[in-house]
């Protein structure tokens, strides 16, 4: 338990990855929102609710977390991006440390309208899940990180409420195979890889129905 809980603390502190600092510049929000027109809105919609389930919705996420995502889509020193995606590597490609900032910080102030759950069969699976994991399987509880609403821990640990379930399915899914390895310690890998492919579909439900 006490390894358990080192690791969860361990992510923790690294899960934002490249702070956004306190006492920095007061972001742009003017910039951001022009930027976000040209750049973002195609995908994810000017005010970050995308309307395709392949893409996230970004409105109302905590602003570290889209920082650290849209850091990760792009090489640094040489090196190929940590979160490999041929379309999100072309958008940032352009993109500024304070264009980033900026463009968290304005999507993290817009207002999420959420998904909802389509599959009460699996929801009610995925329930269990997110409450208490699969003990059996080696799988925690989604709740431990994510909260038992799914609005996550600032800072640490993404808000999955709301969330498309395609899309939460698809990430659980790279994550699972190796196709998503931005995750500080590996620690989403790790859990992905013990759930089976209706025990990641049912997740997703449940998420795309909490509030």
């Amino acid at each position: 338990m006490s390894r358990a809980l080192a690791l969860l603390a361990s992510a923790a502190a690294l899960f934002a990855g490249p702070a956004l600092a306190q006492g920095a510049a007061k972001p742009d929000l003017a910039k951001a929102q022009s930027l976000a027109g040209q750049v973002c809105a195609a995908c994810h919609g000017a005010d970050g609710n995308s309307a395709a389930p392949a893409n996230p919705k970004i409105a109302g996420q905590f602003p570290e977390y889209l920082f650290k995502q849209l850091v990760n889509f792009k090489p640094q020193g040489g090196k190929k991006a940590e979160r490999e995606n041929a379309v999100m590597s072309g958008m940032v490609a352009n993109l500024s440390e304070a264009d980033m900032k900026n463009l968290s910080a304005y999507y993290a102030g817009q207002k999420l309208k959420p998904a909802a759950a389509g599959d009460k069969e699996l929801a009610a699976l995925g329930q269990k899940l997110w409450r208490g994991g699969n003990v059996a399987a080696g799988v925690p509880a989604c709740a431990g990180c994510h909260g038992p609403n799914g609005a996550g821990i600032p800072a640490q640990f993404p808000r999955l409420a709301g969330q498309y379930a395609e899309y939460v399915a698809a990430q659980l899914k790279a994550f699972k195979e190796g196709g998503r390895a931005n995750d500080p310690s590996g620690m989403m890998r790790g859990v992905a890889a013990k759930m089976s492919e209706r025990e990641i579909k049912a997740v997703a439900e449940y998420a795309a129905g909490l509030r």
